[in-house]
């Protein structure tokens, strides 16, 4: 039996590349995607996903408002936060509407999988540093929500280097830069470099969302070759 999720965030890009990377997974099921909390509840009461993936700053009703509803109204779903917020005033909020996990989008896409599936057997996620932060009692810095800027820049592979396209495409396979430096046989402080260039070009904000931008990319290429 398939993990039916919800997802809900109003990033296309995001949006886009997280539904990509969810679809490949062979026990995930993609049952619909919301762009504001409103759609969130409402298509959670019509879908019935096993899991709601919740980013915290939507537009018309935030991630928190949706949450609680969606637990009031359906108890037996479980709501994984992912966001870019990391301070305690979001993440306790979130987490007192009955969300099951409070993940930070700077995660690996694989961490992020197992999070996903850990949850649905009803354990709780928290990303590294927001347990860090719950067990200190002490904020880390706030992360401000990722802007994806809308530019005339083409976010296209072409923009980046032979060799910053062989650290993306192994980015898109979950591996750390240690894994990257490794494989590619350069310092990790190379590759550090190359993540940071790549973001730069993108207009992206984290390696997450370049791993979950650049995934289909990949793939469609391989299948053209």
């Amino acid at each position: 039996m398939k993990i039916k999720i919800l997802l809900a965030d109003d990033h296309q890009i995001v949006l886009k590349g997280i539904s990509f990377f969810l679809a490949m997974q062979p026990d995930f099921e993609l049952v619909g995607e919301a762009h504001n909390g409103k759609e969130a509840v409402e298509k959670a009461g019509e879908l019935q996903p096993d899991i709601v993936l919740m980013d915290l700053n939507m537009p018309i009703m935030d991630g928190i408002e949706a949450s609680a509803l969606i637990k009031e109204q359906h108890p037996h779903i479980k709501v994984l936060v992912l966001t870019s917020f990391a301070d305690q005033s979001h993440i306790v909020p979130a987490l007192q509407t009955g969300a099951i996990g409070y993940m930070l989008k700077d995660v690996e896409p694989d961490q992020l999988a197992e999070a996903i599936r850990s949850a649905y057997k009803g354990n709780i996620q928290l990303h590294p540093d927001i347990s860090r932060a719950l067990l200190s009692r002490t904020e880390p810095e706030p992360r401000p929500e990722p802007v994806i800027q809308h530019s005339s820049k083409d976010k296209s592979l072409e923009a980046l280097t032979p060799r910053e396209l062989e650290v993306l495409e192994l980015l898109t396979k979950g591996l750390s830069n240690k894994d990257i430096a490794q494989t590619l046989i350069v310092a990790e402080k190379t590759v550090k470099t190359h993540v940071s260039s790549i973001l730069s070009k993108l207009d992206l904000s984290d390696r997450t969302q370049a791993a979950l931008f650049a995934a289909p990319l990949f793939q469609n290429k391989g299948q053209m070759a």
